[in-house]
C-alpha cells in the first residue's frame, strides 16, 4: 500500500502540511513484537518528542523511520514519498538525519573530519574526480572544509578543538559534534535520540535553545527521543506515548502529562 503523498500547503490558521507519516508500522523480532502498528505524523518545521518506559520501543521505532531496520507491517512517507524500504544512506539524501543514544563518532577522526563525513551525501566527488582532483573537485574540498568549520560554530564547539580527534573531546563537545555532522548533511528533519543524556541541567536548557534555534532559523523539523522529562515538557509541541510497542497516548505537554495511561505505564497502577 503506498503512502498518501502531502503536497499542498496548509490553509492560513490550519494545520502545517506533514514531513513525515507512519501508518499502522510494527517490528517483530522471531517472537517479539517490538513496535504494534504505531500511526504517527509530524508536521513541518515542528519539535516532537516520543517517550515511553524503557522497553517500550522508542528506538526500534527511530530505527525504522531511519532505514537500518525495515517494518514487518507498515509504511512510512517522507515528504509524501514512500521510504518503506529504503537504505538510510538514499534517506539521508532525501533529508532526514539522525543522532544516536550512544555517541557513534570516528574517534580517531578530528572533529572537523568527522563533520566532513556528514558532508559527503551533499558533494560530486566520485572515484575518478578524487584521484584526479581537478580544480572543480579542489574548489569543492576548500568549501567543504569550510562549511565544516561554520557548522562546528553554528552548533558552538569553540575552534580550538575543530582539529582536535574527536576521542579527546569532553563528552558536551562530542555531543555538540554529532549534531554538527548530522547538520552537515542539509536536513529537512532531524531526529535526535536521548541527546541530554549525561548532560546537566544548563547543558539541557541550552541543547533546548539549540533546537529551537534550528526549527526557527533553519526550519528543521525535529522529532526526539528523551527521558528528561523537563527538556520534553518544555520543548516539545507535541507528545507521543509508547509503552510495550504502542502508542498509548498523544497530544500537547498537558494532554500527555495528565493522560492516566502515561502515569500508569511509568508509575504502575495505584493499589
Amino acid at each position: 500500500m503506498e503512502a498518501t503523498a502531502v503536497t499542498e500547503k496548509a490553509p492560513p490558521g490550519g494545520p502545517a502540511p506533514a514531513i513525515l507519516e507512519a501508518a499502522g508500522v510494527s517490528k517483530i523480532f522471531g517472537g517479539l513484537v517490538a513496535v504494534d502498528g504505531v500511526g504517527f505524523t509530524i508536521p513541518e518545521r515542528s519539535i516532537v518528542s516520543i517517550i515511553g518506559p524503557n522497553g517500550a520501543g522508542k528506538t526500534t521505532f527511530f530505527n525504522m523511520l531511519t532505514g537500518l531496520y525495515r517494518p514487518t507491517f507498515g509504511t512510512i512517507a517522507f515528504h509524501g514519498r514512500d521510504i518503506t524500504r529504503r537504505r538510510p544512506d538514499q534517506i539521508v539524501s532525501m533529508g532526514m538525519a539522525r543522532t544516536f543514544q550512544n555517541i557513534r563518532l570516528f574517534a580517531t577522526m578530528t572533529a572537523v573530519e568527522n563533520v566532513l563525513v556528514g558532508l559527503h551525501s551533499r558533494t560530486s566527488a566520485g572515484i575518478f574526480r578524487s584521484i584526479l582532483r581537478p580544480p572543480s573537485q579542489r574548489r569543492e574540498e576548500r568549501e567543504s572544509h569550510e562549511k565544516a568549520r561554520e557548522t562546528l560554530r553554528y552548533v558552538g564547539l569553540r575552534e580550538e578543538h575543530f582539529d582536535e580527534i574527536s576521542i579527546n573531546l569532553s563528552y558536551g563537545d562530542q555531543r555538540r559534534l554529532e549534531v554538527a555532522r548530522a547538520l552537515a548533511s542539509d536536513p529537512k528533519l532531524l531526529l535526535l535520540d536521548e541527546p541530554t543524556a549525561g548532560m546537566n541541567p544548563a547543558e539541557s536548557a541550552r541543547l533546548t535553545d539549540f533546537m529551537r534555534k534550528l526549527r526557527d532559523e533553519r526550519g528543521i523539523t525535529i522529532l526526539l527521543i528523551e527521558h528528561d522529562m523537563k527538556v520534553v515538557m518544555g520543548v516539545s509541541e507535541r507528545i507521543t506515548v509508547l509503552d510495550h510497542g504502542e502508542k498509548i497516548a498523544e497530544g500537547s505537554p498537558e494532554k500527555v502529562r495528565n493522560d492516566p495511561r502515561v502515569i500508569e505505564a511509568y508509575l504502575g497502577k495505584q493499589s
